[in-house]
């Protein structure tokens, strides 16, 4: 690993811990020759299903995409950004332990949904009025008599 510092090549680690539930190794490294110290992050390199969308066409997984959509819908909720975090990682886990080569969106969107419900109702319902297009104050309102429900 290079120093960010000085470029050098020679680093060595000083201490490593597991970050992010595990999927991450977090080490901590020191550099030879300037002695200089700094964070990596260790990350695998995990191959995504492809997304088939409800036309039909297919993309490549983006996470930030997900994050985005899911940010979106936690907008002004009092909802710590590690939460979000465990619940992006949480997709992306069922995303890549399915085996599957292409998952639809439809199931994407539930899991994000299931994700938001455990989450924050308000955001569950943002999400998910946009998600199942909702077209009217009933379909709201149905929703919201499902949450109150369970």
């Amino acid at each position: 690993m290079r120093c960010p510092f000085c470029t050098a090549h020679e680093t060595k680690v000083i201490d490593s811990r597991l970050a992010n539930e595990g999927d991450q190794v977090k080490r901590r490294r020191e550099c030879i020759s300037c002695k200089e110290r700094f964070t990596t992050f260790e990350v695998a390199e995990l191959a995504f299903p492809r997304i088939v969308k409800r036309d039909g066409t297919r993309e490549q997984f983006q996470e930030q995409k997900l994050r985005s959509g899911m940010l979106r819908a936690l907008e002004k909720r009092p909802v710590d950004s590690e939460r979000i975090e465990v619940s992006v990682s949480r997709i992306k886990k069922l995303l890549t332990s399915s085996g599957e080569r292409e998952v639809a969106a439809n199931d994407l969107g539930e899991m994000v949904m299931k994700e938001l419900k455990t989450l924050d109702h308000v955001a569950f319902v943002r999400f998910a009025s946009v998600y199942r297009s909702f077209q009217d104050v009933n379909d709201f309102t149905e929703m919201i008599e499902k949450l109150q429900k369970k």
